[in-house]
């Protein structure tokens, strides 16, 4: 099912190289074209965790429309917070696993804050999700394959809630979508608002 969507006439671009988050947005049947942003993500480090996720989506989708005339920029950022520390991605499989160790048995947070810049207007808006998740305890072996996989390492957090991993997580209290990687019904709301769908 396609939901009705009837955007201004110009075309819509992700700011974002992540799989996950087209794969999502195709989900509600939008028509775009992906065009990575190369911002610093570790500009807005000293910010709480909210601020910093909705600060690189803006800044990601600031860059892109930048040089965009006319258009639709949708940025977005995930991360994953223990306590009230960042996890990014992992820099090497030792760091994955590290990370996978420290979840193991928690409950975290996951935020994506994800902005929208309309060119040629220059308006702006953003959002913010968050959902907790917790792991069970994890075996050893368990973390040293899924680390092997492959799949730790271009997430945060060291796992991706729509693989393997899947498995580690005992419960999930918020957006499933929010942990994969893009708030899907925050987004479409907020879209239809900003350009007043009915």
């Amino acid at each position: 099912m396609i939901l009705p969507i009837d955007l201004p006439e110009k075309p819509v671009i992700l700011a974002s190289a992540s799989p996950r988050r087209a794969e999502i947005l195709k989900k509600i049947g939008l028509n775009f074209v992906v065009r990575p942003s190369d911002v610093n993500e570790n500009n807005a480090a000293t910010l709480p965790p909210a601020g910093y996720a909705v600060d690189l989506a803006k800044r990601k989708a600031r860059a892109v429309a930048a040089s965009v005339a006319n258009g639709l920029v949708i940025g977005a950022d995930t991360i994953v917070v223990l306590g009230n520390e960042i996890l990014g991605k992992p820099a090497s499989e030792t760091e994955a696993g590290e990370m996978l160790r420290r979840l193991s048995g928690k409950t975290h947070r996951v935020f994506t804050g994800f902005a929208l810049y309309d060119r040629p207007s220059n308006r702006e808006a953003t959002g913010l999700e968050m959902t907790e998740v917790t792991f069970r305890a994890l075996e050893e072996a368990e973390i040293a394959a899924y680390v092997r996989s492959g799949e730790a390492m271009d997430k945060a957090g060291a796992y991706g809630i729509q693989d393997a991993s899947a498995v580690f997580a005992e419960r999930i209290n918020g957006c499933f979508y929010n942990v994969v990687g893009f708030p899907l019904t925050r987004f479409y709301v907020t879209l239809r608002s900003f350009y007043s769908i009915l």
